[in-house]
């Protein structure tokens, strides 16, 4: 079984080695030495709150570890949910209901790509979303792949095979006005070209 490489950073040694001892229970979960913590697929943060020496050291262990965050802490708050998942933090566990299994099923979630969070922050995340899509995203006319409704109606028809002359038809565009909406989209998101483009488009659901 291929194992999970994890760094552990505490606020202090009682904190450390507990969480150290539930993840050596585990086959599946390897815990690294903290000058190896480059290497790490996971890292686990221990705070009480989410201080701003806290986020300090998240972003700076997002530069240079790049790795998914399980944060193990006492309280955290709306604004401090948004700011701990900006700094790749993953998923949250509470720090008085913490086990081994918790602690172990939080670290594979976050190395596979998942995540975890209690069902109220869930909700504040939600919340959070529906908020940015009503008072940020719908006004400048996008939607939350980034893309414009008139984008997307140019990249389902390059989807289909159609080129620039036929998309301008479909549409009722001029064929500069296509080319202008390809280049525009294309420059924005950093994709190299059309293909590029409709693959990025069915990556986000919108085709």
């Amino acid at each position: 079984m291929e194992q999970v490489d994890v760094a552990v950073h505490a606020p202090d040694p009682l904190t450390y080695a507990g969480l150290v001892s539930h993840l050596r229970a585990r086959s599946d979960i390897s815990v690294l030495r903290s000058d190896d913590r480059s290497q790490a697929q996971v890292l686990i943060v221990a705070a009480e709150r989410l201080t701003t020496d806290v986020v300090a050291m998240l972003r700076l262990a997002a530069t240079e570890v790049g790795a998914p965050v399980v944060l193990v802490t006492t309280e955290i708050s709306e604004q401090e949910l948004l700011t701990a998942v900006e700094c790749r933090v993953v998923a949250i566990l509470p720090r008085a209901v913490v086990t081994a299994e918790r602690l172990a099923h939080s670290v594979l979630a976050a190395a596979s790509g998942g995540g975890v969070m209690p069902p109220n922050l869930v909700g504040e995340l939600l919340k959070h979303v529906e908020r940015l899509q009503r008072d940020v995203l719908t006004p400048n006319g996008l939607n939350a792949s980034g893309l414009t409704s008139r984008e997307i109606d140019v990249l389902r028809l390059m989807a289909d095979g159609l080129d620039t002359n036929e998309i301008a038809d479909e549409l009722c565009y001029s064929e500069r006005t296509v080319k202008n909406v390809i280049y525009g989209l294309n420059h924005r998101l950093k994709l190299r070209n059309r293909s590029h483009a409709v693959a990025y488009a069915v990556r986000s659901g919108v085709i």
